[in-house]
Order: structure tokens, then sequence, then C-alpha cells
């Protein structure tokens, strides 16, 4: 009889644009004992991760919960629930996933409308002013942070925007919530989504999302709740949402007051989750930002200390993301490929016209912090060497490290 050894994954360092290397309390969580989906434990802990996450975002809004499945099961609940057949869209576009978003919209039969920049750019708010007057779109549908370009598109004026217009405003900040700013509330968003295994330092598998009262109400009109648990007071609208699993009618229904059965809650998930949040919320959020903008300054300076170059505005750039140009004549998956194999880091490459021109190393999570920042720029270095790219020795390590030595200086001082 053959007896199959316990699953052993390898270590590694996940240094690329995600997913990372999961906070070591989420990880414990997630091996915690399971409870049936309407136990009373289960269902404090609902509650309770949903206001974690009502201060993750920065709102106040009770439509704040999970949806069980990846950062995209977030996406398209959010659009397949918002969107109606034939509603106009306007989706600005600066990389890989504006792209995605008008996809998604397209496939819940909107009129789609998109307005373009070059990747490594952000999208002027008043190019989209100028695009949301001309369409008159039911929901203006926007990434914030971009991992395939790293960019991070401003949103702080385009809530107002959308309110001006009668639009509604859904952001997807799968890469940027917990690394960069997101105030839900103050910047006017009514729908915004994220994944786990970004900034927010879990694994892939759940979706936060929180929706505004505006949203709500354009769900909760479209509204049907399937057969078989439906009763007689139960509204069934024509244009009911055209997905069951990623109807954010009854999904709302399950994680509210009826409890109403929808699906079995991803259990290791919750928890998972619960802690992102709770990780987050004890270090304190401006503090977390903070950790990721001091990470990332400090690989920018490493990769530029190296000699190369960095792709983008730089201005716009994500706090836990940088795109390195690659060398000339340099085999990019190659160089990454030996990272991995000798030193157990991992580092991405990007999509489209980007594809093996850019290497993308992240910092974010459990890894936004020194020793993983230098540990990458020494693994790099020495790879890049052997590719015979002529590297300053040490010149990455040092500039990385000038940047987390003038830190604590700076708060020393303070």
């Amino acid at each position: 009889m053959t007896i199959t050894a316990p699953l052993d994954p390898p270590a590694r360092l996940l240094m690329g644009p995600g997913p990372i290397s999961a906070y070591p309390r989420v990880l414990r969580a997630m091996s915690a004992q399971l409870v049936g989906q309407y136990d009373p434990f289960m269902t404090a802990t609902m509650r309770e991760t949903q206001e974690l996450y009502r201060r993750v975002w920065a709102t106040r809004n009770d439509a704040t919960l999970l949806v069980d499945g990846t950062a995209r099961a977030g996406i398209e609940a959010a659009l397949m629930s918002l969107i109606r057949p034939g509603d106009r869209v306007l989706v600005p576009v600066f990389g890989r996933f504006g792209h995605l978003l008008a996809e998604i919209a397209e496939r819940a039969l909107a009129e789609v409308h998109v307005v373009e920049v070059p990747w490594g750019q952000v999208v002027p708010t008043s190019l989209i002013e100028e695009a949301v007057a001309r369409v008159k779109p039911a929901v203006l549908a926007l990434v914030q942070g971009d991992t395939s370009t790293t960019m991070n598109q401003p949103l702080d004026e385009i809530g107002a925007i959308c309110e001006r217009h009668g639009a509604l405003f859904y952001t997807d900040a799968t890469a940027s919530l917990g690394g960069n700013a997101f105030l839900a509330d103050a910047w006017g968003i009514d729908a915004a989504t994220a994944g786990l295994q970004k900034c927010l330092g879990g694994p892939s598998g759940s979706a936060p999302l929180t929706l505004s009262e505006r949203a709500v109400s354009v769900i909760r009109s479209r509204s049907r709740v399937e057969a078989g648990i439906r009763e007689d007071a139960d509204a069934s609208a024509a244009d009911f949402v055209r997905t069951n699993y990623f109807d954010l009618g009854m999904i709302l229904d399950y994680w509210g007051p009826r409890r109403l059965n929808h699906h079995t809650e991803a259990t290791s998930m919750l928890y998972a989750a619960r802690e992102c949040a709770a990780v987050l919320l004890e270090e304190g959020r401006e503090a977390v930002i903070e950790r990721h903008r001091l990470a990332g300054a400090a690989m920018l300076a490493g990769v530029r200390g190296l000699g190369l170059g960095v792709f983008g505005d730089v201005a716009h750039r994500m706090n836990n993301v940088v795109a390195v140009e690659v060398p000339d004549g340099v085999p990019a998956d190659a160089v990454r490929e030996a990272l991995l194999d000798d030193f157990g880091v991992e580092i991405g490459t990007s999509f489209g016209p980007l594809h093996g021109r850019v290497w993308r190393i992240g910092t974010m999570g459990y890894n936004a912090r020194k020793d993983a920042v230098l540990v990458t720029l020494a693994a790099l270095e020495a790879v890049l060497r052997r590719f015979g790219v002529a590297v300053a020795a040490g010149g990455g390590v040092e500039a990385a490290g000038d940047v987390f030595r003038a830190a604590v200086r700076e708060e020393v001082l303070a």
C-alpha cells in the first residue's frame, strides 16, 4: 500500500505583485477548528469581521462583508449586481485590470465606454470628468492600484464627479487596500472590493467588499430570492441579477439579520480575513500604510542603486510594488527562475506590452519589512552578475539601507 506523504510546500519569500507570504497569525487562524455556518460563534465572527472591515475601508457602510472567492469574485459580484443590461458603464483604463473591469461589465451586458492612457501613467481627473459628462454612465468602474503597471490612480475627487452626474462609483482596490490611503466615505465611493493576498497579508480566497446606501438601493431593486427559501413577502424583480452565486442581494441577506441561506460560508477563509483586518488595525491603519511606503521607497532606491531603471510615472507608483526595467539582452524569465531556484525568492513578470520588459517586485503585507527588502536586493544582485550585468557591488542593499536608516533617524528626532 502506497502512503502519500504530508503536503510540504517549499520555503519561499514571495516578493512579487501578489500573492505574498501571509502573516503567521493569519496562517495559524486558518488551522482553527471549524464550526457550523449557523453556530453562534460563526455568526458572531461574521459580525465582528464586518465591523473590522468598516475600519479598514474607513466607512460606516452597514453593507460591509466578504464574498467567498478570490478578489475577482468580489469584482464580479459588485459589477454583476450593480449593472443592469443596457446600462452605460465607463471604465478608465491604465493597465491590465482596467481591461478586466471592462470585460466583466461587457459580460453583464452593459454598454461599455473606455477612456485609456498609455501604461505607466494614471488617468487625469479632468479626462475622467469629461468622459463622465459625455457618456453619462450608470456606473464608473475604476481600478485604484493596477499591479500590471504599478500605478496608483488618485480617487479623492472622483466620487464628487460621479455624484454630480448621477453615476455610481465602483473601485477595485485589490492591490492597494491596506498599503495605500483609502477612504471610502470621504471619497464618496459607492462600492469597493479587494482581496487578502496583497497588502492585507493573507491568502487568496476571500474578497472584502463595502457598499454605500446608494449601491444597496440599486441591488435591492433587483432582488430575487431563489425558490425553496423564498417567502411570500420577498420581492422578485423582473431585471434580477443574472448570477446566483454573485448576487449581492442574496449575499447581503446571508450576512444580515435574516441569515438567509445562500451558500456555506468558507469558514477558514473567514478566519483568515478576520485576522488580516485585526493585524492591520492592531498595528494601526496609518502605521501599516507608512510601513508599506517605507519598504517600497527602500526597494525603489535599492533597484536604482543597482543601476536599474524603473518603469512608469514614479510619482504615482503604489507604495507596495515597483516595476524594474529588464536590462537589454538579459533573459527576464531566466533571472526570475534563478532567483527562485537558488534563493527561494519570487518576483513577478508582467502582462501584455510589458511582458519580458519589466520585473515587478512587491513589498506588501508581512513582507513590507527591512530584512525581506535587503535579502531580495542581495539575491537580485548575485543573479544579475551571473547573467553578465555590471551592477554596483552592494549598491542595492546600501541604497535601501540608507532609506531605512534615515527613517529611524527621523523617528528619533520626532
